[in-house]
């Protein structure tokens, strides 16, 4: 995977503060399971359903063909969105269905001093810059790939403001002329141009919490994360992360996206698009999760959970992946 390389005076990232968080009851990591080191990272923003089942399904099989480790992240950065219940909700699911993840799970609204220093290491190398602009002054601007207002660079060249004159003032990276390409596992090369495809983007918001573009790297970084399997609908953020990975001098992890369930409407199944809770019963959705993957079917059908991830563990392929982005949901999923 190659990217351009920051601008002269970057420093590296070195070692964020760790989060302390509170513990369950959960799987200790071995030392020689270090090599792989995958993760699965939900937002508390309602139960999971089938098409974060179809996410959470590749990563974790994925690390068990591989023999690696699995960990369990909370995205609850953006924390006016979380719900009340849901983390708990979450990781009771994920128990039930079989999945089990290495040491604590870890949750970004205890991160926010790992934040701070990375901001500052982007700061002192000269990377980031105040900005005023509202959404409302932005909504002229073209949108770009990923569905987002492409950053004309209004407040690039603008002096600091005055003390106490704008309340609302996020922080932009500047991305420069960087031009990010990478080999995805699956979708295969893919590039971006950040000033045309994205422009500045935001890395601590007007309302002081962290963007999660710039959390996600500091936490993958921080648990020595080696390979994300994730949806394909992140596939056109990847290209921001890594910039930010350069910056910051954080190694970069190997990317697979899978696709993602779309319901009758073609829209990604989300709490948003309303996408029913998973059933209490694990093994059918499981079962279907797997054939949505097109992976092999077992010689005969489990039995148990355990049965389930058994065969998981030994016939995961990554050749056998779909590389179509979005595929319907099956029915009853």
């Amino acid at each position: 995977m190659t990217a351009a390389g920051p601008p002269q005076g970057g420093r590296p990232l070195g070692g964020a503060a760790r989060s302390a968080v509170r513990g369950e009851p959960t799987s200790a990591a071995p030392p020689d399971r270090a090599a792989y080191r995958g993760r699965f990272a939900p937002s508390p923003t309602g139960p999971l359903h089938f098409g974060s089942l179809v996410a959470a399904l590749a990563s974790y099989s994925d690390a068990l063909a591989a023999g690696g480790a699995w960990l369990v992240r909370i995205e609850d950065v953006d924390e006016p969105r979380s719900r009340a219940g849901a983390e708990e909700a979450i990781l009771r699911t994920l128990a039930d269905y079989g999945f089990r993840w290495d040491g604590p799970v870890v949750r970004q609204s205890a991160r926010t001093a790992a934040y701070d220093a990375a901001l500052a290491r982007l700061r002192a190398g000269g990377f980031v810059y105040p900005c005023t602009c509202s959404r409302r002054a932005l909504e002229t601007a073209p949108l770009g790939p990923a569905g987002e207002r492409i950053y004309p660079g209004t407040c690039r060249a603008a002096t600091a403001p005055a003390q106490g004159s704008s309340p609302r003032v996020a922080q932009r990276v500047r991305v420069g002329d960087a031009d990010v390409e990478f080999v995805d596992l699956l979708q295969g090369r893919q590039r971006q141009q950040l000033a045309r495809d994205v422009g500045d983007f935001i890395v601590k918001r007007a309302d002081g919490l962290y963007a999660y573009q710039l959390a996600v790297v500091v936490d993958d970084a921080d648990a020595r994360i080696t390979t994300i399997v994730r949806g394909a609908d992140l596939l056109v953020s990847t290209p921001r992360q890594i910039f930010l990975q350069r910056l910051l001098h954080a190694p970069t992890p190997a990317y697979l996206h899978v696709p993602i369930a779309i319901n009758a409407a073609g829209e990604k199944l989300s709490k948003q698009t309303r996408a029913p809770a998973l059933p209490s019963a694990p093994l059918p959705a499981l079962l279907r999760a797997w054939r949505f993957l097109d992976q092999p079917a077992p010689a005969s059908v489990p039995r148990t959970v355990a049965d389930f991830w058994a065969h998981a563990a030994r016939a995961w392929s990554r050749a056998r992946l779909p590389p179509v982005p979005m595929l319907p949901a099956p029915g009853g999923g």
